[in-house]
């Protein structure tokens, strides 16, 4: 004879199933930062500089990445699933340009949609924009890393 009841059997099955389901679901990390359409809109092109840029959405993660000194806000999301290795499901920067004397003359939001940089939104003024390969290689690199080789483990 068995020491569990029909019922003590079913609830442990039920449970089990519930533990099963729950540990196929996908958890979600963010990493970084980039600001809203809305944050972005105080930013005004001609006017704004580097200190009110800083005051009105805050200090990048990036800038420098190029000569001129631009600001990069980069933020990922990445999806885990149980035993996979995580990956980036959405990637977004927010690039700030600034020209000569510091003031903003650019605003521009990329993506990263199947693998190709998509621009979401442009802001600009009369003159060219200035280094897409970079942001192409910014997008494209972030999550892409050995984490064995980081922290120098073999």
């Amino acid at each position: 004879m068995s020491s569990f009841s029909a019922k003590t059997k079913k609830t442990l099955a039920v449970t089990a199933c519930i533990i099963v389901l729950a540990g196929c679901s996908s958890t979600y990390k963010f990493h970084g930062y980039a600001p809203s359409e809305d944050e972005m809109a105080n930013v005004i092109i001609g006017a704004d500089t580097r200190e009110t840029v800083e005051e009105i959405i805050g200090k990048p993660s990036s800038s420098g990445v190029l000569e001129d000194g631009n600001w990069y806000y980069v933020a990922t999301k990445m999806e885990q699933r149980t035993y996979k290795a995580p990956k980036a499901v959405s990637r977004e920067l927010v690039a700030v340009s600034f020209d000569e004397d510091g003031v903003v003359s650019n605003v521009e939001r990329f993506g990263l949609e199947d693998g190709r940089v998509v621009t979401f939104s442009r802001r600009v003024t009369d003159l060219p924009v200035k280094g897409p390969s970079a942001i192409s290689q910014m997008l494209g690199n972030i999550g892409n890393f050995d984490l064995g080789q980081a922290v120098g483990a073999q």
